[in-house]
């Protein structure tokens, strides 16, 4: 039933800012229509972190007092995760907080978690594993990599229910990993995460009621990172690769867009541009659907109907990183799957060559 309350916690946060939006709107809302990644219509509250967060903060509320270690791992992660957290929900306010000192805070959060209960001190390489024995390589490799992460969940928050599903499907797969490993505490902090993303989803999936806003994405990103490099530094036994092949998407999908923006574009990499797979995704597989049939649809849910479609994307990376935590072999081969197949359906996006099978129906019928 702890599940169930903390997904109650975050519907019941949500609700307020949906309820309250004729007060805080004009500050929270986000308003700006005509930016590059803008896909709805309507100014939204972009502030539904703040379910997230106080959803799982009363869940392990409740949880940390039967479990000795989790009463301190908890506190240390959300502590740490403040500073990211802080300067998203800034930036989510004021959308005056630029993207460069959101990846500082990103880092800074990273280092107080390294300070506090330690960071990345294997990744599968001898040598490389030997030059983190050095804390200075280890400080500086952990906020690379988890500040890194943290940005990356935040680059895929553009449609309604994606990141919020993709960070569900990612907390699931590290709590059924900690599980078959016996790290309850790992196991409870995802479940709790997973569960109040749920309860937030309902006011965001399928209709948009709030978002999750950069607080909420830099949060779950933070987290989950944390959590995969924790599980990793906790249970040898969990292979390095599967920290990289749970977060995998966001991070492929980071690296991608510097590679599109700077090399193939020769545009600034922190430009914002509408040309990620889930934009292309948005205007030439779902959107189409509706112009095609003259018909009005309800913009949100034209918005929603692209999730899913990154959803299943994501899970041919995490199914086999969740069955196969200890392979390293298979994760490696799940990467370049997975990396395969984005590339191949960019590809076809983004030339106007879409594959019919990937059309909605009322687009596939008139398909010659």
């Amino acid at each position: 039933m702890t599940w169930l309350y903390i997904c109650i916690v975050a519907f019941m946060v949500g609700g307020l800012i949906v309820a309250s939006e004729r007060w805080h709107g004009k500050l929270t809302g986000d308003s700006d229509l005509s930016k590059p990644q803008a896909s709805h219509s309507r100014a939204t509250p972009r502030v539904g972190g703040l379910a997230v967060v106080a959803g799982s903060l009363a869940g392990l509320l409740v949880l940390g007092p039967s479990n000795m270690t989790l009463t301190w791992l908890w506190p240390v992660l959300f502590i740490a995760a403040m500073p990211v957290f802080v300067a998203g929900l800034l930036e989510d306010i004021t959308k005056d907080i630029g993207a460069s000192k959101r990846l500082l805070a990103a880092f800074l959060s990273a280092a107080i978690a390294w300070w506090l209960i330690g960071g990345v001190s294997r990744v599968g390489f001898s040598s490389v594993d030997w030059l983190l024995a050095y804390w200075p390589v280890s400080l500086l490799f952990t906020m690379v990599a988890v500040g890194g992460c943290t940005h990356a969940l935040n680059i895929v928050d553009g449609m309604n229910g994606l990141a919020g599903m993709v960070a569900t499907l990612m907390a699931v797969s590290i709590g059924l990993v900690a599980l078959q490993v016996q790290d309850i505490p790992i196991f409870l902090i995802a479940a709790a995460l997973a569960s109040a993303t749920l309860g937030f989803l309902v006011w965001n999936f399928p209709f948009g009621r709030v978002f999750l806003g950069d607080g909420g994405a830099y949060f779950l990103g933070f987290m989950l990172a944390e959590l995969a490099v924790q599980l990793v530094v906790r249970n040898p036994g969990v292979s390095p690769f599967y920290a990289l092949a749970v977060l995998f998407y966001p991070v492929f999908e980071t690296l991608f867009s510097i590679w599109r923006r700077r090399f193939k574009r020769g545009t600034p990499i922190d430009q914002p541009d509408a040309l990620h797979l889930h934009q292309l995704v948005f205007r030439r597989l779902v959107r189409v659907t509706f112009s095609r049939d003259g018909r009005h649809a309800v913009p949100a849910l034209c918005n929603a109907m692209t999730s899913p479609y990154l959803w299943v994307l994501t899970l041919i990376g995490l199914v086999p990183a969740t069955i196969w935590w200890d392979n390293t072999l298979i994760l490696c081969i799940s990467l370049v799957v997975f990396a395969s197949v984005y590339i191949w359906i960019y590809s076809r996006l983004v030339s106007w060559r879409r594959p019919s099978w990937l059309l909605l129906p009322s687009i596939g019928r008139h398909t010659k």
